[in-house]
């Protein structure tokens, strides 16, 4: 009992750490935003992105590298869905979020090919190295298309902190990364203790407490940003985590490592495929997501969350009787 409760402490002061972090995050990729002339929307699906990604980076690695495979890809999968359904949906229902024509056609389209792309490559329940290696020169290939763009005319003038750059602002966004990625962790780190404590499996855990524990610092970010009405921001942050997650950590974590892919993890991530293509077309239509449709988006992401705890409920249970029946026999 007093583990559970040194955990669920841990969980309190992580979130609290990454609510601190995250606004230092936003404000000075904000203000270093309008010094260099980069769009909100560019910082979003880059260094706020792939900062707010550090705890899934960890985690989906040490799994792979540890050969938890369920927990590295569930992570993965359950941190996809847990961006662009709970945190988008729940971002829109605080406030109508109005998209940038650039993240539809480029960034959404790209983030739909690549979760079909993984979709295949799962098919047969397995991601090889060489899968891995493919998954990792695309994120390369991509970063290069938007630093040779670096394209300024989606820039909206009230998605840019009209604040004066600060001569620590480099210090301070690089310094609230690392309390980022060092919250996340330790939210995970609690949260497992938690979910391990009440007897759940590794593929419930990865699902669930852990994507979205190691998917807070992105809640967190977009709902500072979209409260600021940075909305390139807070938007483009969650689409670029999860290209991120699916091209760079997933595809970093299975070049280390080859892992097999439970069949619950080839279903969830077909069902990411209609959430995604749902949410990039709410987005296309008025290029702005209302809160009817964020609510939409919510109860979705609730429903894939709801199925794959059935399924690992079923698992978990079978897996029980097994051993019982082995118990017995001997």
């Amino acid at each position: 009992m007093e583990l559970l409760f040194t955990n669920i402490a841990i969980v309190l002061v992580s979130c609290i750490a990454l609510g601190q972090g995250a606004g230092w995050l936003v404000d000075s990729a904000g203000r270093l935003a309008r010094k260099y002339g980069i769009s909100d929307l560019v910082i979003g699906l880059t260094v706020v992105a792939f900062g707010s990604s550090a705890p899934e980076f960890a985690a989906t690695v040490f799994s792979a590298i540890a050969e938890k495979d369920d927990v590295s890809v569930a992570n993965i999968i359950g941190s996809n869905i847990f961006n662009i359904g709970f945190i988008l949906g729940s971002c829109a229902i605080i406030t109508t979020l109005y998209i940038t024509p650039l993240l539809v056609k480029r960034d959404g389209a790209i983030l739909a090919a690549i979760t079909g792309l993984l979709c295949f490559m799962m098919r047969d329940l397995q991601l090889s190295r060489g899968e891995g290696v493919i998954l990792f020169l695309l994120l390369i290939v991509y970063l290069a298309y938007l630093i040779i763009k670096k394209d300024t005319s989606m820039v909206e003038e009230d998605e840019i902190c009209h604040e004066p750059a600060k001569p620590t602002d480099w210090l301070l966004l690089l310094f609230s990364l690392g309390v980022i990625a060092a919250g996340g962790q330790a939210l995970v780190f609690g949260a497992v203790g938690i979910a391990q404590y009440y007897g759940l499996n590794e593929w419930i855990i990865g699902m669930t407490i852990v994507a979205a524990g190691t998917s807070m610092p992105e809640f967190v970010i977009s709902l500072v940003a979209v409260l600021k009405k940075n909305h390139g921001i807070s938007a483009g942050n969650l689409i670029g985590s999860n290209i991120f997650n699916t091209l760079g950590v997933l595809g970093l974590a299975v070049w280390i490592n080859p892992l097999t892919v439970d069949s619950a993890g080839l279903t969830s991530t077909i069902l990411l495929i209609p959430l995604t293509l749902i949410v990039i077309l709410f987005m296309w239509t008025g290029r702005k997501i209302t809160r009817l449709e964020g609510i939409i988006i919510l109860i979705l992401s609730l429903a894939i969350f709801g199925y794959n705890f059935h399924l690992g409920k079923q698992q978990a249970d079978k897996k029980a009787e097994t051993e019982t029946s082995l118990i017995i026999n001997e």
